[in-house]
């Protein structure tokens, strides 16, 4: 890992650093919009020919139904079911909580304005299901569409190599009450779910990370179809704040935990001392030869580095500059810090509070905005599958309060049917 002194760093040096998962060539656009415009052409057709290029695998259909999903997930333990079990339970508790109703506000006399929540009718879920398979996300993104009450959740997961279905996505998929799960993957997952296929239905919004070339189809098909998407959330990544209270065995396992995800995540250390940098290093040179994921975690710390600054509060200006997924502040003192965060994803606070532990099970959502789009967006949660709808009720005594301020307003912009409109209301002889 490379290593920068925050003092050296100008703002140039500073905005270089941060940025992430750039395409500058447009190659991985260019690749993408083919997927795109192939899978819109040519549907379930286009979806065979992938299985057999990127997954290669030859499916006989592109789907798992329920008896198939059941048999499969016969294979999980006991031990593992629980574990998904209580994973389900912390996470639906912590977003059951985000459901509440709203008042109704009477803004004048007579003039009353309120807002409703109604699901999204169909969602779209990719699970990601490459270089590892995430049943965590399937739980993530699964349980908030329920509690939502979508109408239709589409569910797409790249097939494993005999063409069928990592067994703790299916028992999820069973926890869940999922009925189907839709064997594709990558772009060509995202280009079904916004254009739907002869098999796969047409989602109105889509949820869920993924590589580059995920990232990529969500962002091109957001601005192209009538399709949404939940955030950009992309390649992983982790911040670690640390100072001569953190403990660098923990520090270092945090960094370890992130690369693994794939050779194209990033683990960022921005520390107060040089010492601490060192000891940290050493513990990622003791932990890394142990891990069966080595060679990709040596990859992404390649692309990772630390940034030494002289305190906390310099630690967290770059990292708001960063504006990570995820933040750790790997500090006893993180209480004197937590409200100049302005940009992150998700926070990690003090030195138990592993960034695992929220990818699993302290039911908190994973999905998070990454490469910086942390600075706008929010990780995914309840309101990401309702839509809020506004609705005002005018009595007799409301429109005559509220008639004349609209009347002076409509004429001052030139729209004399909208005074007209307002104007009919008041003088009408039904008051």
């Amino acid at each position: 890992m490379k290593r920068y002194n925050y003092k050296d760093l100008t703002k140039a040096d500073i905005q270089k650093l941060v940025q992430r998962n750039v395409d500058p060539a447009n190659e991985i656009r260019t690749i993408v919009e083919e997927v795109i415009a192939h899978v819109q052409e040519h549907g379930d057709s286009a979806l065979f020919d992938y299985a057999q290029k990127f997954d290669k695998v030859t499916l006989d259909k592109l789907y798992l139904d329920k008896d198939e999903l059941t048999a499969i997930a016969s294979t999980v333990s006991s031990e593992q079911k629980a574990a998904l079990e209580t994973a389900y339970n912390n996470i639906y508790k912590f977003h059951q909580a985000q459901v509440k109703a709203e008042d109704k506000i009477e803004t004048m006399s007579g003039v009353t304005c309120w807002r409703e929540l109604r699901a999204i009718e169909k969602v779209g879920l990719y699970i990601p299901g490459g270089s590892a398979v995430l049943p965590s996300t399937f739980l993530m993104l699964g349980i908030p569409a329920r509690i939502a009450g979508c109408s239709e959740i589409v569910v797409c997961s790249p097939p494993q190599k005999n063409g069928s279905m990592n067994a703790f996505i299916a028992y999820v998929a069973l926890l869940l009450g999922i009925d189907k799960i839709y064997l594709a993957g990558g772009a060509q997952a995202i280009a079904a779910m916004a254009y739907g296929t002869e098999t796969i239905s047409k989602a109105d919004k889509i949820f869920g990370p993924g590589n580059q070339f995920v990232t990529k189809a969500k962002t091109i098909i957001q601005s192209t179809t009538t399709t949404a998407i939940d955030m950009p959330a992309g390649p992983s990544e982790v911040l670690v704040i640390a100072d001569e209270t953190a403990n660098p065995v923990y520090v270092a396992a945090d960094l370890l935990a992130q690369a693994e995800h794939g050779m194209d995540s990033q683990s960022i250390l921005v520390c107060t001392s040089d010492k601490i940098a060192d000891e940290v290093l050493a513990e990622v040179e003791k932990q890394v030869p142990v891990l069966p994921r080595a060679e990709i975690v040596k990859k992404a710390l390649e692309n990772s580095y630390i940034v030494v600054a002289n305190t906390l509060n310099e630690a967290m200006d770059f990292s708001n500059d960063y504006a990570p997924e995820h933040l750790i502040l790997a500090t006893e003192n993180w209480k004197l810090i937590t409200a100049s965060i302005i940009n992150a994803g998700s926070v990690f606070l003090g030195n138990l509070t592993p960034e695992s532990a929220g990818d699993y099970a302290s039911g908190t959502n994973h999905t998070l905005p990454t490469s910086s789009y942390s600075r706008a967006y929010s990780g995914v949660s309840v309101d990401s599958f309702v839509k809020k709808i506004t609705f005002q009720y005018i009595t007799p005594e409301g429109i005559q309060n509220i008639g004349p301020t609209v009347e002076v307003l409509a004429e001052l912009e030139g729209l004399h049917a909208h005074k007209n409109a307002v104007t009919l209301r008041m003088t009408s002889s039904e008051l």
